[in-house]
């Protein structure tokens, strides 16, 4: 599907698995500004973003990502 996409000219600006866990980890700071004490959404959204930030690593190596991306919590949530 994504070879087609691409054809089009329509392919998302970054790859999937990264878009789902960059969505996932704004779900859970989300969930974690309602419940602060929430010790093991902590410990999880730190393995998320740990994810995050091995992918972008991995994208920008093989170029399907530019060079000067970065991930930032800030910013994640207008994606």
């Amino acid at each position: 599907i994504l070879r087609i996409l691409k054809k089009n000219g329509i392919a998302p600006a970054i790859p999937e698995d990264l878009y789902h866990l960059i969505k996932k980890a704004v779900s859970v700071r989300k969930h974690l500004e309602k419940y602060r004490k929430d010790k093991d959404s902590k410990f999880r959204l730190i393995l998320i973003e740990s994810r995050i930030h091995r992918l972008t690593r991995y994208y920008k190596r093989t170029q399907k990502l530019p060079a000067t991306w970065k991930y930032t919590s800030a910013t994640a949530s207008t994606l």
